[in-house]
């Protein structure tokens, strides 16, 4: 009998210490659970902080932003003194950004503020005990990429089309805008392109690098890209043509960026206005009210004024051969006498002087006569050097057979 109830002790005590360890190993899986996972941002560990993410709204102020959170006035100034030099908080953009960092404390007090430039480019600003400014950039990778497209109605349409970011459209567009005129592409033109494109911890857009080689097939002529460094110290690079000639041009062949041409240049149009046919001796190009209006060429403004006419308008003479005019401004950018650059904004679109709608009409002179610019064999920029081409084939060799291997696309 007494063996018995021994054993029967035995047995319960061991039952007992079985169901504690039960129940410490379930209260282990608890602990485990209950742990949040690490979250890290703009090299901060968020779990030790109390943190405020929102947006800069119109109107907004550091200071307002800071008031909020808690921050006195003599400290925003304080601030604001000491880390100018890195970050203006009189400079905060709405739309952009923003993360408050807070102490985990009774009083939440802030120590942190770090406002994005982009989605690249970060500002840290400490607001706490101590004050300073500093400026860091989330990791980058980059990855490249191959795409071919064909023209339907639009370059932009084209890229969608492929589920491509529409920054593609402003790469190819600046490779071939002194080489291609954008507004004149034809339904059935074809595209392909060796890219590369920028991601944040290895999964969100970034934005396009660059493009390292191209070939727009436009009325079935093959124009070719690619990117080459000519300067080794200052590491400049421009695109040349499979023929070692220099895309870039004395003139860029539109003056606006994006737009579309409403009437090309004729010796007889029927004038909207004045209900007549006369020669109209430029090229029209229609855009919204305020686009930007560029100078095609570096020059000398030789006129910025006002007829009832030509409305408000900007004249240039880029030497003693090539002089360009822009019509219709609604408002003008830049001064008689003024040295411009090619690129540079000298205007924008309006309908001023003898004008049904937004448009520039653009004007181009060679020798003092009129003519048009689509038809002029205009200068280039410098070519690579005889003794550099060889360097330069073998460079582009397999660049170039990668592009023709990627199939067109066709309609």
């Amino acid at each position: 009998m007494k063996k018995l109830s021994t054993l029967i002790l035995i047995i319960f005590a061991f039952l007992a210490c079985n169901d504690d360890n039960v129940v410490e190993e379930k209260q282990k899986e608890v602990a485990v659970l209950k742990t949040p996972p690490q979250v890290k941002k703009y090299g901060f560990v968020l779990n030790d902080y109390e943190v405020v993410e929102d947006t800069i709204r119109p109107g907004d102020s550091f200071g307002n932003i800071m008031g909020e959170q808690g921050v006195s006035l003599a400290k925003v100034y304080e601030i604001s003194e000491k880390v100018n030099d890195t970050f203006n908080p009189a400079r905060i953009v709405a739309g952009k950004k923003y993360m408050i960092l807070k102490a985990k404390d009774s009083a939440q007090t802030p120590q942190f503020f770090i406002y994005e430039e982009n989605k690249i480019d970060f500002t840290v600003v400490g607001i706490g005990d101590e004050i300073k400014a500093y400026k860091k950039q989330r990791p980058v990778s980059v990855k490249k990429r191959e795409v071919s497209g064909v023209i339907t109605s639009s370059l932009s349409e084209a890229m969608q089309d492929q589920g491509l970011s529409n920054l593609l459209v402003y790469e190819l567009s600046n490779i071939y805008q002194w080489s291609i005129d954008f507004f004149r592409l034809q339904k059935g033109d074809q595209f392909k392109m060796v890219y590369h494109e920028k991601y944040i911890d290895d999964t969100i857009f970034a934005g396009v690098d660059r493009v390292e080689a191209a070939v727009f097939k436009h009325s079935d002529k093959p124009f070719y890209a690619f990117e080459y460094e000519t300067d080794s110290i200052t590491n400049k690079s421009s695109y040349y043509d499979d023929e070692a000639k220099a895309l870039q041009s004395f003139f860029l062949k539109a003056p606006l960026d994006y737009s579309r041409i409403s009437s090309r240049y004729s010796k007889r149009r029927y004038h909207p206005v004045q209900k007549r046919w006369k020669a109209h001796l430029g090229t029209d190009y229609a855009a919204a009210h305020g686009t930007p209006i560029v100078s095609t060429a570096d020059g000398t403004v030789i006129a910025a004024s006002y007829t009832s006419g030509n409305g408000n308008y900007v004249k240039i003479r880029h030497n003693n051969k090539y002089t360009t005019q822009y019509l219709h401004m609604t408002k003008r950018n830049v001064r008689n006498g003024q040295a411009v650059k090619q690129g540079d904004v000298i205007g924008f679109v309006g309908s001023t002087g003898l004008a049904t709608g937004p448009h520039v009409c653009y004007r181009f002179w060679v020798n003092g006569k009129q003519v048009d610019p689509y038809r002029q064999n205009l200068p280039t920029a410098k070519h690579i050097e005889d003794a550099h081409k060889d360097e330069y084939y073998a460079y582009i060799k397999p660049l170039k057979e990668q592009l023709d291997q990627i199939p067109y696309k066709n309609i």
